[in-house]
C-alpha cells in the first residue's frame, strides 16, 4: 500500500511540475526592472502606452505590426526594442523576442533595465541558466533590486535549488514587505513541490494585497484548482475583471490544469486513495 501512496504522490508532483512549470518564471520575471510597462509614446506614435499585460488580444496584434516595422527602423532604440520584445512575449513568440533582446543587450551591455529584461526572455525561451547569469549581471550588489531577487529565485526554482530560491524570496519579502508578486511566487514554489495547503496559504496573502494583479489571481486560482475546487477555482478567476478578460483568465486557468491530463489525473488519484 506504501508503495502505491508514493507512486501517486510521485504522479501527483509531476502534474503539479508540468501544470505551474511557466507560469512560476512568468509571473516571476513581470517584476524585473522594467515592468513590462516600456512606453514608447514620446518616441514613436501610434501605439499604447498601457502595460503589455493589460491589452487585448486584437491590441497585441496590432502593436506586433506597428511595433515591428518601428524596430526595423531603428533597431538601437531601446524603448522601441523593449516594447516590441515584451509585445512579442505576450503574443507567445519566446525565440522572436529573445531574439531582440539578445540584439539590445549587445548594443547596451551594461544597461540594467536591458539585462533585466534580456534574462525574462531567457527564462521564457527555457534557457534557465543564461538567464541566471543575465539576471545576476543586472543585479547591483550594493543597491540591490528586489524585482530582480524575486527572479533570481524563480529561476533557481526551475533549475531545482528550491532552498536558495526559498531563501532569495524570503530576502525580496523584507526588502519589499507584502509585495504580492513575490508572495506568490513563494507560493508557486511549494506548488512544485506539491504542498498545495502552504502554497495556498502564501497566494491568499498575496491575492489580498494591494496592487494584485490578475496573474496573482490566476495563480491563487491554479492552487485551488489543484485541490478539486474547481468551481471556486473559476469564480476566482473571474473577480474584478471585465467579462472579456474573466473569460481568458478561465481559458487560461483551464489550460493550465489540463496540461498532461491534469484534471482528470489528479480526480483519479484521490478516488484511487480513498
Amino acid at each position: 500500500m506504501a508503495g502505491i501512496e508514493a507512486r501517486h504522490a510521485v504522479a501527483r508532483k509531476r502534474v503539479l511540475a508540468n501544470a505551474t512549470a511557466a507560469v512560476l518564471v512568468a509571473l516571476a520575471l513581470a517584476g524585473c526592472a522594467s515592468r513590462d510597462q516600456t512606453t514608447t509614446g514620446s518616441t514613436e506614435r501610434g501605439y499604447a502606452a498601457r502595460p503589455v499585460d493589460q491589452l487585448s488580444a486584437a491590441e497585441l496584434n496590432s502593436e506586433v505590426d506597428t511595433l515591428g516595422r518601428a524596430y526595423t527602423r531603428d533597431t538601437k532604440n531601446k524603448a522601441v526594442a523593449m516594447r516590441y520584445a515584451a509585445v512579442l512575449q505576450m503574443n507567445g513568440r519566446n525565440e522572436q523576442s529573445l531574439a531582440v533582446m539578445r540584439k539590445l543587450a549587445i548594443d547596451l551591455p551594461k544597461d540594467r533595465e536591458v539585462l533585466a529584461s534580456y534574462g525574462k526572455s531567457l527564462a521564457a525561451a527555457g534557457e534557465l541558466q543564461p538567464a541566471l547569469e543575465a539576471i545576476r549581471r543586472a543585479q547591483t550588489p550594493e543597491y540591490p533590486d528586489w524585482r530582480l531577487v524575486s527572479a533570481e529565485a524563480a529561476i533557481l526554482d526551475q533549475l531545482g535549488d528550491t532552498a536558495s530560491a526559498r531563501q532569495l524570496y524570503r530576502r525580496a519579502i523584507d526588502m519589499k514587505p507584502g509585495e504580492p508578486s513575490v508572495l506568490s511566487n513563494l507560493g508557486m514554489s511549494y506548488v512544485l513541490e506539491g504542498d498545495l495547503k502552504q502554497a495556498e496559504t502564501y497566494m491568499k496573502q498575496a491575492a489580498a494585497m494591494p496592487g494584485a494583479d490578475s496573474r496573482v489571481r490566476q495563480n491563487l486560482a491554479l492552487v485551488v484548482g489543484l485541490q478539486g475546487r474547481f468551481k471556486e477555482a473559476e469564480d476566482i478567476a473571474r473577480q474584478e475583471l471585465s467579462p472579456q478578460q474573466a473569460e481568458a483568465n478561465v481559458t487560461y486557468l483551464r489550460s493550465m490544469l489540463s496540461q498532461q491530463n491534469a484534471w482528470k489525473q489528479l480526480e483519479r488519484e484521490e478516488r484511487n486513495t480513498n
